[in-house]
């Protein structure tokens, strides 16, 4: 018996077997990351070793101590930064795509990229706070005060999108932000770009950090984003019904009982601040927003309840394994992440805007 007139279609909700697939992505770009790289190590060796951190747990793993020092201390840190940084920007992706209905909106849609790239750049340029500059090797930290200006500068950059947005009425509606999330990347790239002409000598230390980076001293960068993280994670997820409501229309969600506005700014800002995040610990990561939550549209179909959980978990496994190969494709070299995954993500824009254009066409 068909559905009366006017009652909203239900999707499928998220299935078992997606989310088993997810888990095991993860599990497997994770022990991946772990065991291969300038030395290798066993993967039943690092398995071990890893279910020795777990209290009451001993098991012999067969790996040196020096084996076991790289694994806990260097590996497995970055390996945990990158199943963060990945999910939430795939994450944030998908909410992006489902409030401006648009599958080629990525997180740095609202000047969160540009604002980060301005404040970085201020903070190195003017060597405000970072003692001799950004260092890029794998063993040293972040200044403080680098991951800091980008999570500011990110904030600051979505808030002035929203506020420039306002400014014709009440109204902020998808294509509204996504105007003035225009305008304040293009204000904001441009004062980066002046500062970089006016201390060229910076250039070199600006750009290590805006091509991504997930080598880290330790445990610190984690522990920064994790509760960031959860915050993101738990807001997105208990609002992903809405997402799917906010689909089909402003119109036809104010008509279901939804407070589209309300909804769009929510999820937005807890996708934003998830992005400041990502942004303050990882530099510039660009395209997992689109080629993960896309790929799962694709292969999961369009309700939300399952997209944005599986992005979370494949968008995590994706950055591991795609840091792995910018770790071990030219070694000794290490190739900037956000390079390798624009490498891999332009083409897919390509080909989501040609189907994109079939639908519409």
């Amino acid at each position: 018996m068909p559905a009366p007139a006017g009652t909203p279609v239900r999707r499928p909700a998220l299935r078992v077997g997606g989310l088993v697939a997810g888990i095991v992505a993860v599990l497997v770009a994770a022990v991946t990351g772990l065991a291969l790289g300038p030395v290798g190590l066993p993967p039943l060796g690092v398995a071990a070793e890893l279910l020795n951190l777990v209290p009451g747990v001993h098991l012999h793993s067969g790996l040196t101590q020096t084996e076991a020092a790289i694994l806990v201390e260097l590996r497995l840190p970055r390996v945990v930064l990158g199943l963060l940084v990945g999910g939430t920007l795939a994450l944030s992706g998908g909410v992006y795509q489902g409030v401006f209905r648009n599958p080629l909106a990525d997180p740095y849609l609202l000047g969160a990229a540009a604002g980060a790239g301005l404040a970085v750049t201020a903070m190195i340029a003017l060597r405000l706070g970072t003692g001799g500059g950004v260092d890029g090797d794998a063993t040293s930290g972040l200044p403080l005060t680098i991951p800091l200006a980008a999570f500011v500068g990110t904030i600051g950059a979505v808030a002035l999108t929203y506020l420039l947005g306002a400014a014709g009425g009440r109204d902020r509606s998808p294509a509204t932000l996504i105007l003035a999330g225009v305008a304040v990347s293009a204000f904001l790239s441009a004062g980066q770009t002046y500062l970089l002409q006016r201390h060229a000598e910076s250039i070199r230390e600006v750009y290590s950090w805006l091509l991504g980076r997930l080598a880290t001293a330790g445990w610190h960068d984690v522990v920064l984003m994790l509760p960031y993280v959860v915050i993101t994670a738990v807001v997105v997820l208990l609002l992903r019904r809405e997402l799917d409501v906010l689909s089909v229309g402003d119109e036809e969600a104010a008509g279901l009982g939804l407070h589209p506005e309300r909804s769009r700014y929510l999820l937005v800002a807890a996708a934003s601040l998830g992005t400041a995040a990502a942004v303050s610990v990882s530099g510039l990561i660009g395209f997992v927003g689109i080629i993960v939550p896309h790929t799962v549209r694709l292969l999961a179909g369009a309700s939300y309840r399952a997209i944005l959980p599986l992005s979370m978990l494949f968008g995590g496994a994706f950055l591991v394994l795609a840091d792995l190969a910018a770790r071990t494709v030219a070694v000794p070299a290490e190739i900037p992440i956000g390079v390798l995954t624009a490498f891999l993500g332009a083409p897919f824009f390509i080909l989501v805007l040609r189907s994109a254009r079939r639908v519409t066409g």
